[in-house]
C-alpha cells in the first residue's frame, strides 16, 4: 500500500468516526435509555414514559436532598373549571427552572400525561450552563384530577420574550412572589414554591438519558434531588386533589412528607 492510499484510508476512517460520533451525540431522540436528546425537538412518549418513577423508589427516597420547600398560603382555591390548577412560571434560559421542571414533570405524570414537551437546556452563558431539561412552551397536559399551566416567559438564547402571563396569572405571580424570581409554582393556592428546591449542579453536564437512567438509582445525587422534588410536589398536588387518585396519594411517602412538612 503506497502513502497516497494510506492517507486516503486514514481520511475515510476519520470521516466515519466523525459521522458515528455525530449520530450518537446529536441525532434525534431514540426509544430506550440510550437516546440522545436534541434541543428544540419534541420528546417522544417512549422517553416520557421512562420518567414514570415507581412508587417503591419514591417510598425509599422521600424528600431526598430537597431543601427549598413549598410554603402554605391562605387564599381561595385556584381552579380551572372543576379541577384544581397548578401554575408554573419560568423561562427556558433559567438553570434553576431547568432542575425544577424535572421534579414537576415527574410529579404531574403521576396524575396525567404530557404531549409536545420539548427538549431544551439552560442558557450556555449562565451559571450551570446548558443544564438539560424540557420546555413547557407549546406543550399540553391532560389529567382527570388536576389542571396544569406552564408559562415560559423567555427563550433559552438572547432572553427574548416567549410567553406572556395573563393578567390573572401575573396577579398571582406578583402577589405571592413579590421578588419576581423564577421558577414559581402555585399549587392551587394551597401552597407556593418560590425558587428551586435543589441546586442545578446535580444535572449540569449530564445528558437527558443519563439523568433519566439515574432516576431509579436511589442513592444517586440525581434521584435524591429530582425524585425528592417530585415526591414533595406529589404531596402538594394530593392536597389539591383531595388525595385522589388513591393509588398515588395513599403511598407512604406522601403521608410521611405531609406529616413532616405541614
Amino acid at each position: 500500500m503506497n502513502k497516497k492510499t494510506t492517507y486516503l484510508l486514514i481520511f475515510v476512517l476519520a470521516l466515519i468516526a466523525v459521522a458515528v460520533y455525530a449520530y450518537v451525540n446529536f441525532s434525534a431522540p431514540q426509544t430506550g435509555k440510550n437516546f440522545s436528546g436534541q434541543i428544540g425537538q419534541v420528546v417522544p412518549q417512549s422517553v416520557i414514559s421512562e420518567m414514570n418513577v415507581p412508587s417503591n423508589v419514591s417510598n425509599r427516597i422521600g424528600a431526598g436532598s430537597v431543601s427549598g420547600l413549598p410554603f402554605n398560603i391562605n387564599s381561595p382555591i385556584l381552579s380551572n373549571g372543576t379541577k384544581p390548577e397548578i401554575l408554573y412560571v419560568g423561562a427556558d434560559y433559567c438553570p434553576y427552572c431547568a432542575v425544577t421542571r424535572w421534579g414537576l414533570i415527574i410529579a404531574l405524570l403521576r396524575f396525567g400525561s404530557f404531549s409536545n414537551l420539548h427538549y431544551t437546556a439552560s442558557n450556555s452563558s449562565d451559571v450551570y450552563a446548558n443544564s438539560a431539561t424540557f420546555s413547557f412552551y407549546n406543550s399540553t397536559y391532560s389529567s382527570s384530577y388536576v389542571s396544569f399551566t406552564g408559562v415560559e416567559i423567555a427563550t433559552r438564547r438572547m432572553y427574548q420574550s416567549l410567553q406572556k402571563p395573563t393578567t390573572f396569572q401575573n396577579s398571582i405571580f406578583v402577589t405571592y412572589n413579590p421578588g419576581g424570581g423564577i421558577p414559581f409554582i402555585d399549587f392551587a393556592n394551597i401552597s407556593i414554591q418560590a425558587g428551586a428546591p435543589v441546586t442545578p449542579q446535580v444535572i449540569q453536564g449530564s445528558s437527558w438519558s443519563s439523568i433519566i437512567s439515574n432516576l431509579t438509582v436511589t442513592n444517586s445525587s440525581v434521584s435524591q434531588a429530582l425524585v425528592g422534588t417530585a415526591d414533595v410536589y406529589t404531596a402538594e398536588i394530593c392536597r389539591a386533589t383531595n388525595f385522589t387518585p388513591t393509588s398515588v396519594c395513599s403511598q407512604p411517602y406522601v403521608n410521611n412528607l405531609l406529616k413532616t412538612f405541614k
